[in-house]
């Protein structure tokens, strides 16, 4: 199915002289002066080599036929990542390198995005929050202003953020699952 490149996202699968492709980022860029372009970082996932294309916007791409379901985290082992289809029950393993820098995120019982391609697993989305513990942080300094000054902490899964000063150790907060970073404390 052919698409015009600036409706690509990170996640979607290309086909590109007849190799599959997953878009690890997709960014369209609108110079003052020319032509706009998308910028397109990919992954081939028959051996894992990243590239990166670039597309006049209005350009057609070939975009794989990709069954995108809903599934649930297992469990990791020797072979990789496992998530179940609720609806089937169905097992699928994805190896470590299509899980990639996601895998701290992973928490037992999550609901993920799977991609499918010929009965392979070839990419996920994770939802964009995800809830973790703070393992340690520094004390809050008296004087501290509250507003722009945050301090590092480490979290359950074992990922460096930063948090507010009013943040303590044992404290559950949500992070962005993309890049870890700190939104709020957690509501339970």
């Amino acid at each position: 199915m052919k698409v015009i490149a600036s409706s690509l996202r990170k996640g979607n699968v290309v086909d590109k002289d007849g190799k599959l492709y997953v878009i690890l980022s997709a960014e369209n860029i609108h110079p003052g002066k020319g032509t706009p372009v998308t910028q397109l970082d990919m992954r081939r996932i028959s051996d894992g080599v990243k590239v990166s294309e670039r597309y006049r916007t209005t350009e057609q791409v070939e975009r794989a036929h990709v069954e995108d379901r809903e599934h649930q985290y297992l469990y990791s082992d020797g072979e990789g990542f496992h998530f179940m289809n609720p609806e089937s029950y169905d097992q699928i393993a994805i190896s470590p390198d299509v899980v990639g820098d996601q895998a701290p995120y992973l928490q037992e019982g999550m609901s993920v995005q799977v991609s499918v391609h010929d009965g392979v697993g070839i990419a996920i989305v994770l939802p964009q929050r995800a809830i973790f513990e703070v393992v340690e942080t520094e004390p809050t300094t008296k004087g501290q202003t509250a507003s722009s000054s945050y301090k590092p902490a480490l979290l359950s899964n074992g990922v460096k953020t930063t948090v507010p000063p009013h943040i303590s150790a044992g404290t559950r907060v949500v992070v962005m699952t993309a890049d870890g970073a700190y939104v709020e404390r957690a509501k339970d």
